[in-house]
Parts: C-alpha cells; structure tokens; sequence
C-alpha cells in the first residue's frame, strides 16, 4: 500500500512539475493577445518594420476571397498602397497556447481599401503563433466571410 501511494505521489508530483503554472499560461496569452493587437495597428500604420519583426519569413496570409500573400507580398502591397487598412477591430477573441505554439480566434471588422476601393468586412479569423525567443511570430492567417 506504501508502496502504491508512494508511486502515485511521484507521478502526480512529475505531471504537476510538467505542466505551466495556471499564471504563466495566462501570461502567454496575455502577451500574445497584446502582440496581436500590435499587428494588427501595424498594418493599419503601414509599419513595415514592426510587421516583419512579428511575422514568420515563411508566413501564409490569407483572405477571405481566397487571395493569399507570402510576408514579401504582404509587405510590398503596403509600401505601394496596393492594399491599405484603414482599421481593424477585433471581437469574441480566442486564444489557445500550447507550448511554442497558439492559435488565436476572432471576428474582426476590416475597413480595407485596395486598388482605390474602400470596404468594411466582418471576418472570421484564424491566426498561428509561434514563439521563437520570448516573442510571438506570425505564422499563418486565413479569414473567412
């Protein structure tokens, strides 16, 4: 019977050692949700120099109609004001850490003009975050009407 309880305490004591503490969990997504909204007020301010320091080099950003940008793309289509986002406002955000990586959920009102034509849409988006460092990166976008 020691023996059991003894047994059971160590695999109890290494699953607790194993996981996060409840408050560093939090923090990660504290942090990830403050990064994402600077990203987002990134793109609003056409800081490229903020948005390739939060983006991936392999990044994958897509739209909802289907068009999709690499980090190269993104970049040039806001120096030449191809595309310009004149606001984003996130809502219902979700955010999942699991480790290095997160996703982050949300619904976001997207005041967008591209090739002169201004337009708000609601979309439904999906981010991945990974965390290189102490610093959130991202790594892929889609979004959907």
């Amino acid at each position: 019977m020691k023996r059991s309880l003894t047994i059971l305490f160590l695999l109890v004591s290494v699953f607790a050692k194993a996981q996060p503490a409840p408050q560093e969990r939090g923090t990660d997504s504290a942090k990830l949700v403050t990064t994402l909204k600077e990203f987002h007020q990134a793109l609003v301010n056409k800081n490229t120099v903020s948005i390739n320091q939060q983006t991936d080099k392999a990044l994958s950003y897509g739209h909802s109609n289907g068009w999709i940008e690499t980090k190269n793309d993104m970049i040039n289509n806001l120096e030449t004001g191809y595309i310009k986002y004149n606001s984003i406002k996130e809502d219902s955000m979700r955010v999942t850490v699991n480790g290095n990586m997160a996703h982050a959920r949300f619904a976001g009102d997207y005041n967008v003009t591209m090739n002169g034509n201004t337009n708000t849409y609601h979309l439904k988006v999906l981010e991945v975050w990974v965390k290189k460092g102490k610093r959130w990166i991202l790594f892929a976008r889609q979004a959907i009407r």
